[in-house]
């Protein structure tokens, strides 16, 4: 019998923009990258111009459209626009910073602070575990699209969470103890029935990057 190849996926999360550095929920809010994040994106996409990839993936938002496009041109390949690969829907909170989420909504907040993975915001928000299963998807098939082959993932912070705990078996509920800079290379693999964490949370090729997600 065959030995199925694995694809190998290099996730980016988007370079940093305004909100970021604010501590602002941003969702699916349609936030550019700031100074910080052009610079950022072009770092990354200089390291990833040593790397040959089969094909490049990026979430319709801004932020992260405007990151792979970089990369995208660094690589001389087409980019694929893949809308479910946008950050969580945070519902009310969007555009609130995190204090002041806690402060206006504190039993929701509390809620979401706490992983509860079937808690879903007020205002079209989603779970964790609804979050999931549609990050789990679109992953699963971009690596089913590109067995044997090396692609590139530009997406959000949130994604990225979901796409280490679903490698390293880490629960949705558990406290998050590895960091999600912006613009960092992590690399994850797929055999066609699991997923393997290869390398996680690469800045060597950053001066600086952020990483103001809770930790919670």
């Amino acid at each position: 019998m065959a030995m199925t190849q694995s694809a190998r996926l290099c996730l980016v999360r988007h370079g940093e923009t305004a909100w970021n550095a604010e501590r602002r929920l941003q969702g699916h809010l349609d936030v550019p990258l700031n100074e910080a994040g052009r610079l950022q994106a072009e770092a990354a996409a200089c390291s990833l111009a040593a790397q040959t990839f089969a094909a490049a993936y990026s979430s319709d938002l801004c932020r992260a459209r405007e990151t792979a496009i970089a990369a995208a041109r660094a690589l001389a390949l087409d980019l694929t626009i893949e809308p479910e690969l946008r950050e969580r829907h945070y519902g009310d909170f969007q555009g609130l910073t995190y204090d002041e989420a806690r402060e206006r909504f504190p039993t929701e907040y509390d809620r979401f602070h706490a992983r509860n993975a079937d808690f879903a915001f007020t205002g079209g928000g989603e779970s964790l575990t609804a979050f999931a299963a549609r990050i789990r998807r679109v992953l699963s098939r971009i690596a089913s699209a590109h067995p044997g082959q090396q692609v590139l993932v530009v997406t959000h912070g949130g994604v990225l969470d979901i796409a280490h705990r679903l490698t390293s078996g880490r629960s949705l509920e558990a406290k998050r103890d590895f960091t999600i800079p912006n613009a960092a290379l992590n690399w994850i693999e797929f055999d066609g029935a699991a997923w393997r964490l290869v390398a996680w949370a690469d800045e060597a090729h950053l001066q600086s990057a952020r990483d103001e997600l809770p930790n919670g």
